[in-house]
C-alpha cells in the first residue's frame, strides 16, 4: 500500500465552536483529523507532519514557503507516493499554486481543506481528507503538479480559484473545469494539466503588492509604491487589461523606478490580451515594460512575481517567464 503523507496547518478543517466566542477557532490535531476518517487505512499507509494550526488568512508567504519546504521533504522520501496538505480555504490557492511553482516532484501534491467545522452537523472535512489520499495515491495523478482537491473534484492549482465564501463547492477554475474526479474507489482523471513550471529558490521576495482597479482610482497607492519602493506590484485591470488614464500615470512612475509590474484582470477567467489602443489599455502599457499575466489571478500574479524576484530582477527576463505558459 502507498504512503501519503499528510502536512496539516490549519484553517476551518481544524475548528471547533467555541462556546465562549460563538465561533469557530482551532481546536482539533493532525492526528484527529486522521481519526476522523478511520477508512483511510483502506486506500494508504497514511503518516501525518503538522506544521501549523493557524487560520489561513493569518500566513505569511514565507509561512506558505515553509509549508513548501516541508513538503519538498515529504516528496523527496523514496517511501512516499504523494503528499496532503490540508489548508484553510481563505489562502489555499495561494499556497497550492505556491507548491505548483517550487516543489521539486512529480509525484501529487493535493492541497485539501473545509467550509464547515468539526463541530458542524454537515463537516465536509472527512470526506475532503479522503478524496485528497485517494487523489494523492493515485497513478492517474502523477506528473500532475499540484492539485486542490475538495468536493470530490480535482482542480489544477494554477487555475482553482474559491469562488463562494460558504458553499462546499467554492473551488472552481471558471472556464476549464476540473481536471478530474473522486469516486469512492477510485479516481478519474480527464484532462492533463499542461501548464506546469518549476523554479528552483530558497527564498521569496515578498514585498509585491497588489493594486485592484475600481472607477475613479487614482495614483496615490502607485506614489506610495514607488516612494517605498516596493519590490513589485500586481495590477488587477479590467477586463482583459485597461486602467484608468490615472493609474496609468501611477504605473508609468512606478516603472520609472524599475519597479516590476504585471497586470492581470479583476474577472475571474481569460487572459489579458492587448486588443484596444486607447490609453490605459494593455497595448498602451506596453512600450512601458509592463508584464502580462496571462490567466492568473492577482493574487496567484503576486506569488508568481515573488517567486520570480527570487530568480532574477531583470523586466525582460520576468516577461519570459510569464509567458512562459
Amino acid at each position: 500500500m502507498k504512503k501519503v503523507v499528510v502536512v496539516t496547518t490549519g484553517g476551518t478543517i481544524a475548528m471547533k465552536l467555541d462556546p465562549a466566542t460563538g465561533g469557530l477557532i482551532p481546536a482539533v490535531s493532525g492526528e484527529d483529523l486522521m481519526a476522523a476518517v478511520p477508512v483511510l487505512k483502506n486506500f494508504a499507509d497514511v503518516e501525518v507532519v503538522e506544521s501549523s494550526n493557524v487560520p489561513s488568512g493569518y500566513l505569511t508567504p514565507d509561512d506558505q514557503f515553509a509549508i513548501a519546504q516541508k513538503v519538498q521533504e515529504q516528496v523527496d522520501r523514496d517511501d512516499v507516493a504523494g503528499v496532503v496538505v490540508t489548508h484553510g480555504t481563505d489562502t489555499l490557492e495561494e499556497t497550492a499554486y505556491l507548491l505548483d511553482l517550487v516543489v521539486q516532484t512529480r509525484k501529487p501534491i493535493c492541497v485539501t481543506g473545509a467550509m464547515r467545522g468539526a463541530s458542524d452537523m454537515s463537516w465536509d472535512g472527512p470526506g475532503n481528507i479522503l478524496a485528497a489520499v485517494q487523489a494523492a495515491a493515485s497513478d492517474a495523478m502523477y506528473g500532475q503538479g499540484a492539485a486542490v482537491v475538495l468536493n470530490n473534484e480535482i482542480h489544477a492549482a494554477r487555475e482553482a480559484t474559491k469562488t463562494h465564501s460558504v458553499n462546499t463547492d467554492t473551488f472552481q477554475s471558471p472556464y476549464w473545469g476540473p481536471i478530474g474526479y473522486v469516486y469512492e474507489d477510485h479516481v478519474v482523471v480527464r484532462r492533463h494539466s499542461l501548464a506546469l513550471e518549476k523554479y528552483q529558490v530558497d527564498h521569496l521576495v515578498t514585498d509585491v503588492y497588489v493594486v485592484k482597479c475600481v472607477s475613479g482610482l487614482d495614483t496615490y497607492l502607485f506614489d506610495c509604491l514607488a516612494a517605498k519602493p516596493a519590490a513589485g506590484i500586481v495590477v488587477e485591470a479590467f477586463g482583459c487589461g485597461n486602467v484608468p488614464p490615472t493609474v496609468m500615470e501611477g504605473i508609468i512612475k512606478c516603472r520609472k523606478k524599475n519597479i516590476p509590474v504585471v497586470l492581470t484582470s479583476r474577472t475571474y477567467g481569460g487572459k489579458v490580451v492587448p486588443v484596444y489602443g486607447y490609453k490605459g489599455s494593455a497595448r498602451t502599457l506596453l512600450p512601458y515594460g509592463v508584464i502580462l499575466a496571462d490567466e492568473l489571478t492577482g493574487q496567484k500574479a503576486r506569488i508568481k512575481l515573488m517567486v520570480a524576484l527570487a530568480v532574477t530582477d531583470c523586466n525582460e527576463t520576468l516577461k519570459q517567464m510569464f509567458d512562459s505558459v
